[in-house]
């Protein structure tokens, strides 16, 4: 019985953070990306667990006999049941957030919060409901709940690397809902089967007389477990932003940083019975105060992480080790003396009321802790001193506990390391910016830290300016982005009388001056983050385009602004992030492509960036046949400068193929860099060739994922620097194919 239980709880936690996985996912394609919907989103679910673990506490308390295992096998069961509606629910909260938004904007966050409640409601407290039973289940196999709980995470740890890098690449998204669906009803099924009846321990009020005694422990116990909480969360925020700006935010990197937390929590769960049998709650100080103390001194590795850790030189496999070694290194320490805390607190109050109480004040300290951090620390003094706050609030908690000489020593060696952190720092946000790509001999223009993303403008040797987003060179003023102003041109050029354009991603502008140069008069730009367009005026190359009468702005997921608007657009282009960036993968899919057709005027012309430098051949194709299943009149331009490729299309047009004319060549006034037979040489397929091109591969949708879980960066380290002649290669042989077919 009890390797069916361990078993059953290790399930029940690889399931549930794959379920958090495509929550995360499914949310964000159906209600838009936006720093205040991920609030929304944490503040729903992390709510949901923390009401649904209070909430079973209470009810546990009062009976006096039940089936724990069947209780348990219901749980199992809802959040099974939430699955199966999990992708419906979505799709029905997609199609209501375009009314709502056209009825009043202000409706926007009402129905984000209402639908998370209602999809994300019964999962969530489901899932928070199962600590309180874990802590029954346990007395009645003279386990220590502790012990539940770290199985519990490690089966989620393992969760997270399964769904990452096996299920979610080899099989998307409703397929790995499936499978999360089945652990959950075999889980449900197996506690049904195994269930035996649960007395009440003792007779009389003996259980009362055990929560009387331990309840001046609660007490403080509780505000312990709020402030771990806290600042579990609030380090987990900060880090992964640092994290982020040296791995690149990838989904890969997520999953290590998530494992890198996550391990050394189910360690420390699985120290804690031991803990508490040698020395009771008089370890808490020395795990608070070593905790807080690690904080203080890591912060400066963590900040410097960028400058020492291999990115060249190594296999996916390898360079994948590596980043995950430092996780654990850095994080690791700090985490896993924070993660004996809790289950600690929960083996010391076997009363199930206290334990979800414990737990739920817990979770509601770790939502607290995530906004914090996000929306208010980390834009007002950036990650290395939110970090030090945390160490110091941690060792303020162990201070209180501490007695004179141990208060002393916690004192003294908070003062010496926090001094060697001040003298460590390396200037993050001030004298440079956290990447392994960017020339270290940059100057920081401005930097902005959001509570989504870090932003800065640098300007490098020879005057190059360069706009950096998470230690991503996400765009630049150089040569290599010659591509930039033709992403406005051509379907400017190809459009015989465009007036109304849309920009999805400004970036340093470039694409959106090119626009208004060639003529556009009304244009509606659609940025994700407020930063990017306050460093505008840094990038002389867009002229200045956001003060042109004829711009609007809108600080939106592009995808969001589709489907709530009522403009109607000549002209669509977009260059979003890097494809291999999580969440990105939404602005190249067939579902997005079919969503822009309801903004597009009749003969629209639509530009979608191909980033020929960056992914391989494989992704590149999947890019172009999501692009041309929508706009089948498509050609595929190769910018004779830096080689970037732009496809282009429209729906299917009586006009003539898409290419066969030119009309914007004859228009006058325009500051073109190309002459017009270097325009029309780029063309590299049209036709028949771009459609022989898409049908070497599959392409890109909302639920194979086949960017964010492509594993692209293992393929593009295949190629090394020949991934864009790679790329050039095989659009050259299709159109030598269509030429001789």
């Amino acid at each position: 019985m009890v390797l069916i239980l361990l078993t059953a709880v290790f399930l029940s936690g690889f399931a549930g953070l794959s379920w958090e996985i495509l929550w995360q996912i499914e949310s964000a394609l159906a209600l838009g990306v936006s720093a205040r919907g991920t609030a929304l989103t944490l503040v729903a679910t992390m709510g949901g667990m923390s009401l649904g673990a209070a909430w079973m506490g209470r009810h546990l308390r009062r009976r006096r006999a039940l089936h724990s295992a069947r209780l348990y096998a219901l749980l199992e069961l809802v959040v099974a049941l939430s699955g199966v509606a999990l992708l419906p629910g979505f799709r029905v909260a997609e199609r209501l957030d375009g009314a709502f938004w056209r009825l009043s904007p202000s409706l926007g966050p009402v129905l984000h919060l209402l639908a998370i409640l209602v999809v994300l409601g019964p999962p969530t407290v489901a899932m928070g409901a199962t600590l309180p039973v874990f802590g029954v289940l346990a007395q009645r196999r003279s386990l220590s709940i502790a012990t539940l709980y770290s199985v519990n995470t490690a089966g989620a740890t393992v969760g997270v690397v399964a769904a990452s890098f096996l299920v979610l690449p080899a099989a998307g998204i409703s397929s790995c809902a499936a499978l999360m669906t089945s652990i959950d009803l075999l889980v449900a099924a197996a506690m049904w089967l195994s269930e035996g009846r649960l007395a009440d321990p003792s007779p009389g009020d003996r259980m009362q007389d055990d929560v009387r005694v331990a309840g001046a422990g609660a007490r403080i116990d509780g505000w312990l477990a709020g402030a771990t909480g806290l600042c579990t969360f609030a380090l987990e925020v900060t880090w992964f932003r640092s994290l982020r700006a040296t791995f690149q935010s990838t989904s890969e990197s997520f999953a290590i940083m998530l494992v890198g937390v996550l391990g050394p929590l189910a360690m420390g769960a699985a120290l804690a019975p031991a803990i508490l049998h040698r020395s009771g709650r008089r370890a808490l100080p020395f795990l608070l105060g070593g905790a807080g103390i690690l904080v203080l001194g890591l912060g400066a590795a963590i900040e410097r992480l960028d400058e020492w850790l291999p990115l060249a030189g190594h296999g996916y496999w390898a360079l994948t080790g590596l980043r995950l070694l430092a996780s654990l290194c850095l994080l690791g320490p700090p985490v896993l003396l924070l993660g004996i805390c809790l289950p600690l607190w929960l083996a010391a109050n076997p009363d199930p009321w206290t334990q979800g109480r414990l737990y739920a004040i817990n979770t509601a300290g770790a939502i607290v802790g995530s906004l914090l951090a996000a929306w208010l620390l980390l834009p007002t003094v950036g990650s290395t001193v939110t970090s030090w706050l945390v160490g110091l609030l941690l060792l303020a908690c162990a201070c209180l506990l501490a007695r004179g000489r141990a208060r002393r020593v916690l004192v003294g060696l908070a003062l010496v390391v926090l001094g060697g952190a001040v003298l460590g720092r390396s200037g993050v946000g001030r004298l440079r910016v956290q990447s392994q790509t960017v020339d270290r001999r940059h100057q920081v223009l401005a930097a902005y830290e959001g509570p989504d993303a870090t932003v800065s403008a640098i300007e490098v040797p020879g005057g190059d300016r360069i706009l950096v987003i998470d230690g991503f060179e996400t765009t630049a003023e150089t040569t290599m982005a010659h591509y930039m102003a033709w992403m406005g041109r051509l379907p400017v050029l190809l459009h015989p009388e465009p007036t109304s354009a849309l920009v999805i991603c400004f970036g340093t502008g470039q694409t959106a001056a090119a626009l208004v140069d060639e003529g556009v008069t009304s244009l509606d730009v659609v940025e994700l983050d407020r930063s990017v367009l306050a460093l505008a005026p840094l990038f002389r190359s867009n002229r200045d385009v956001l003060r042109h009468p004829g711009v609007s702005t809108m600080v939106m997921d592009g995808r969001a602004w589709l489907r709530r608007t009522e403009h109607r657009y000549d002209v669509v282009t977009l260059e979003p992030m890097s494809p291999e960036f999580a969440g990105t993968n939404a602005l190249y899919s067939v579902e997005f492509y079919r969503r822009m057709t309801s903004v597009l005027n009749p003969g629209a012309v639509v530009a979608q960036w191909v980033p020929f430098h960056i992914v391989p051949p494989s992704a590149s194709v999947g890019i172009v046949a999501a692009f041309v299943s929508v706009f089948p009149d498509a050609l595929l331009w190769v910018d004779p400068r830096d080689g970037t490729g732009i496809v282009l299309g429209r729906q299917a047009s009586a006009a003539g193929p898409l290419g066969s004319a030119w009309p914007g060549l004859d228009r006058k006034g325009a500051h073109r860099d190309l002459s017009p037979q270097e325009i029309l040489a780029g063309v590299w397929l049209r036709g028949s060739g771009v459609m022989r091109y898409a049908a070497l591969g599959e392409p890109v949708d909302d639920d194979n994922q086949a960017l964010a879980y492509g594993r692209l960066l293992l393929h593009r380290l295949a190629f090394g620097d020949r991934v864009a002649q790679a790329n050039h290669a095989l659009v050259k042989q299709m159109a030598l194919l269509s030429a001789n077919p």
